[in-house]
């Protein structure tokens, strides 16, 4: 009898953990279901709520580009974000852009972070616009890659505006001998340029800066009708950006939220 009610006891405690890890695990389904419910409607919201703030273009009365900048995130979000209206995704690392290429809804595809030319080969023909290319040694490699592919790589020149010692990109006063002789690259078809504002509160030094990077493509675009992109605004100073004539923006947390970079 003692024998039974030891069993039963022991049953009793199975069932119990039983039905304790059950609930353990439909709370967690759930707590993940509603999670992933939140983040994707934030997602959609930002993005009708940018590509509303833009749909009058820039000072100039040039259309805007949004281009989503989609470093560390799912494709499943990214694809949230396309279906909400989001035509452009740009991606910062070579093997990012390689792992989310075939997951992702139709769009664009740019690469918007530092290239090294050894990783040119995984991404060559794959890319519909690259943004930073930073040197001529660089878009060299990335011309040769291309002619031995068969194709025509679109790109832009990175301008390295405040000339910060943490950034790459050519100075200003560089940057028409880079460019006409990345003009002579046959596989290279330049697009325009790229610029990243650096971390200050001065809006009037930005503006500074944003009015000397307008001047610059608007004299080469005066020369060449191939130029159609000014790259330049993120999260922070995108609006600042389109009032001083940039039609393209790279944003990421106004789109997906914060980064978490312990993940």
């Amino acid at each position: 009898m003692q024998l039974k009610t030891i069993q039963q006891f022991k049953y009793k405690n199975i069932l119990s953990g039983c039905f304790a890890t059950a609930f353990y695990f439909c709370f967690i389904r759930l707590t993940l279901f509603f999670l992933y419910a939140k983040i994707s409607a934030m997602i959609e919201e930002n993005v009708k709520k940018i590509l509303k703030e833009i749909e009058n273009g820039n000072s100039y009365g040039e259309k805007v580009t949004l281009v989503g900048a989609t470093k560390m995130q799912t494709a499943d979000n990214i694809n949230k974000a396309i279906s909400a209206g989001l035509n452009v995704c740009g991606e910062n690392k070579v093997n990012e852009f390689c792992e989310k290429y075939n997951l992702l809804l139709p769009c664009e595809k740019h690469f918007i972070g530092n290239l090294q030319s050894n990783k040119i080969k995984y991404i060559i023909g794959r890319v519909d616009l690259y943004h930073s290319i930073c040197k001529i040694s660089l878009a060299e490699e990335l011309n040769k890659k291309s002619k031995q592919n068969n194709v025509t790589s679109n790109i832009l020149l990175e301008v390295n505006i405040g000339k910060e010692d943490s950034k790459s990109g050519f100075f200003i006063e560089e940057i028409e001998d880079a460019y006409q002789k990345v003009l002579a690259m046959k596989s290279l078809n330049v697009k325009g340029f790229m610029a990243m504002l650096p971390p200050v509160s001065d809006n009037e030094y930005l503006k500074t800066l944003c009015k000397q990077m307008r001047s610059l493509y608007q004299l080469e675009k005066n020369k060449n009708n191939n130029v159609e992109y000014l790259s330049m605004g993120m999260s922070g100073d995108y609006k600042l950006c389109i009032e001083q004539g940039s039609n393209m923006i790279r944003l990421g947390s106004v789109i997906f939220g914060k980064r978490d970079y312990q993940i």
